[in-house]
């Protein structure tokens, strides 16, 4: 158990810090914000662009891996719109939000971290395979079902333009698609460059993790207990659950297995809460979600590991 916590404890102490130095106005609201634009649009779009650069593709992205990761985000997303409706008794466009909130997992800002403190810097090329897919794929579910739960006229098809424009707009998309690019074609780098983006990309994951903790602070735990209850027990049980057993079921090896699993356990991201302040939905459960998951998965995290 201290081998897990000694994975686990010093990312989340990295997030503390960064909560209460905003707590405490030792840190300012503003400068939270300036940290996240160059974490979020410089240094995670290197990261992520190094790490699709280097990839094995024929290796990687393995449909088994995929499979086991996003049928459980799409069991999550129909448990808390289930949830939100049958147990919450909230409307349907309110149940696509917290659905929304249940699925999207935090696999940049924690995943990453604990994934590469847990098992090496060496493994992570699973979890890489994961986020190349994973905002698109949560967009478009999210996005195509409000659509059809408000009966909007762009249907299926004004959702997939709505999400391509989001994505080519989306810095973290663009990294991986650019690395990805070269990857494929095989493009030579100039060794100065690559070395500039990799000083870049070696401040993204500390930076970021302060940044969220400094985030965090904006997301005050407010009413909806039971909604807030209903979001973390999916993100945090029930969508690395499904994915442990359909993981075992598609006989994933060792590393692919233990990366969609973990994954799958992290708390909610803040694309969660976003996508609830887009559509004007289940706002305040979505925020409530994203800081008191957070905090929750110090504990169902290092669970998680010691089953792995």
């Amino acid at each position: 158990m201290l081998d897990v916590l000694t994975v686990t404890v010093p990312v989340f102490l990295i997030i503390g810090a960064g909560y209460l130095a905003v707590w405490r106005e030792t840190f300012t609201q503003c400068q939270v914000d300036g940290l996240m634009v160059f974490t979020q649009h410089f240094a995670i779009p290197c990261l992520l662009f190094l790490a699709m650069v280097d990839l094995d593709l024929a290796v990687v992205f393995d449909w088994r891996l995929l499979a086991a990761y996003y049928t459980g985000s799409l069991v999550s997303f129909a448990a808390g719109i289930l949830g939100a409706i049958l147990w919450l008794r909230r409307g349907r466009e309110d149940a696509v939000a917290v659905g929304f909130a249940a699925m999207f997992a935090n696999t940049v800002l924690l995943g990453l971290p604990i994934s590469e403190r847990a098992f090496g810097t060496d493994s992570l090329a699973a979890n890489y395979a994961i986020i190349a897919f994973h905002a698109a794929f949560c967009y478009f579910v999210g996005v195509t079902a409000m659509e059809v739960v408000r009966g909007g006229g762009g249907g299926p098809l004004g959702a997939m333009r709505a999400v391509g424009w989001s994505m080519t707009h989306n810095p973290l998309m663009i990294g991986v698609a650019l690395g990805l690019i070269v990857n494929l074609i095989g493009l030579p780098l100039p060794d100065p460059a690559l070395e500039a983006v990799r000083l870049v990309a070696r401040a993204a994951l500390p930076a970021a993790l302060f940044g969220l903790g400094g985030v965090l602070v904006q997301y005050r735990p407010e009413g909806d207990a039971r909604g807030i209850l209903l979001v973390c027990g999916i993100a945090l049980i029930l969508h690395p659950a499904w994915t442990y057993g359909a993981g075992r079921v598609l006989g994933l090896e060792q590393g692919p297995f233990r990366a969609a699993v973990l994954t799958a356990a992290m708390a909610p991201g803040v694309n969660s809460y976003l996508f609830a302040a887009m559509q004007g939905r289940a706002v305040r459960i979505a925020a409530s979600s994203v800081l008191l998951a957070t905090a929750a998965s110090v504990l169902t995290v290092s669970a998680w590991l010691l089953v792995l």
